[in-house]
């Protein structure tokens, strides 16, 4: 079965087992049309938990999950990846790709020079940053915005970014 990443559960929020979730949809709402999450604690555990109600918070989001509440039981939570069934996600349209579909893929800059494969991507304050690693362990951190992701070959496993080789 693959697990996609949809979030992580971050704080507790208050004294009565709502947690912080910072959600990797977009929008970030996007994460609440699941009404039951496969947490993955830092342990490996896996548990499923129903959501009770949740709400826009900030710029994140706030819920409370079935069975959890007290602060303490929120706060064992914390860090726990919040996940969904690959097959339950809804079909992309044209040019839209989910991140976890792109771990893997050979990234290259429009001159030619390879800049390792798709490690992970990070959420920075100002947007998505995918990160490639090179064999030898050099990362290149390429903004995931449309100006720098120039094309995606599914069928190759290649990203084409407008990204200098050397820029550190």
């Amino acid at each position: 079965m693959a697990w996609i990443e949809l979030g992580r559960l971050g704080a507790p929020y208050g004294i009565r087992g709502w947690v912080h979730v910072d959600s990797f949809t977009d929008p970030p709402e996007g994460l609440l049309r699941y009404s039951e999450w496969e947490l993955r604690l830092a342990s490996g555990e896996r548990q499923k938990r129903r959501v009770i109600t949740a709400r826009a918070h900030g710029r994140g989001l706030v819920a409370q999950l079935e069975g959890v509440m007290s602060r303490e039981s929120a706060a064992a939570l914390t860090g726990a990846m919040i996940e969904v069934e690959r097959a339950t996600l809804p079909p992309v349209r044209a040019s839209e790709y989910y991140r976890a579909d792109l771990l893997g893929f050979a990234v290259r800059n429009l001159e030619g020079a390879t800049l390792g494969t798709v490690s992970h991507f990070v959420d920075a304050p100002a947007g998505a940053v995918m990160v490639s690693k090179e064999p030898g362990g050099h990362e290149h951190w390429v903004l995931a915005s449309p100006r720098h992701l120039r094309s995606v070959d599914l069928e190759a496993r290649v990203i084409v970014v407008d990204w200098p080789a050397d820029l550190e």
